[in-house]
């Protein structure tokens, strides 16, 4: 939720299932196998979700939103039709936009995913140990940088090395890759004098995200 005040406590279920029905694990599977086709990339797939209705997006379950993502990209590449989804039949000639993922491509689909690093020359804008601000963004599309971390200063903890960027990738403008770090904030500068002095947190930012302090 992006640090927003006033949704509650955050609740914790001891044992957990992987899934608590066996629908969730179908819309997983459904997702694991629109992958073969590469239609839209992972950044699009959590903006998707993002647009989901403030009112539906707070009553949802976790998977349902993974399902209404998954039928609002399928609608949008033309992969299939509303009217395909409403019904559960196939419009009758309808093109096969899409490979079928068989079993025996399964372990290999799920192991390699889609890797978001790139070996392109790029040099960092910022080293460890140095003293960074979060900038104070507020963009219309997608991103990956924290509200509540916007205009809090932060050390550089560690550099993971160049990634694709999000905020462009989502929208299909572009990988922009470079440099992602770890930067250590400490939790009195994102939480107040309430927070415990010996607490930080650790978020991972691209160097768009960042300015010199």
């Amino acid at each position: 939720m992006g640090g927003m005040h006033g949704m509650g406590p955050i609740e914790y279920e001891a044992n957990e299932p992987v899934f608590h029905a066996p629908w969730e694990g179908r819309v997983f599977a459904m997702n694991i196998a629109t992958r073969v086709g590469r239609r839209w990339n992972i950044d699009a797939g959590r903006h998707q979700i993002e647009q989901i209705r403030a009112a539906d997006y707070l009553r949802m379950s976790y998977y349902e939103k993974w399902l209404k993502r998954l039928e609002e990209k399928l609608i949008k590449t033309d992969s299939v039709t509303r009217e395909e989804i409403e019904t559960g039949t196939p419009t009758l000639g309808s093109p096969k936009s899409m490979p079928a993922l068989t079993a025996d491509k399964v372990p290999s689909v799920i192991r390699t995913g889609g890797l978001a690093s790139r070996d392109v020359p790029v040099a960092p804008r910022f080293r460890v140990g140095q003293r960074v601000r979060a900038r104070n963004i507020n963009p219309t599309g997608h991103t990956r940088l924290p509200r509540y971390a916007r205009g809090k200063t932060g050390v550089i903890d560690r550099d993971h090395g160049i990634y694709v960027f999000p905020d462009t990738n989502a929208h299909f403008l572009g990988e922009n890759p470079q440099h992602v770090y770890s930067v250590r904030f400490a939790a009195r500068e994102l939480w107040g004098d309430q927070a415990s002095s010996r607490d930080a947190v650790y978020i991972d930012m691209w160097d768009d995200y960042l300015e010199s302090f």
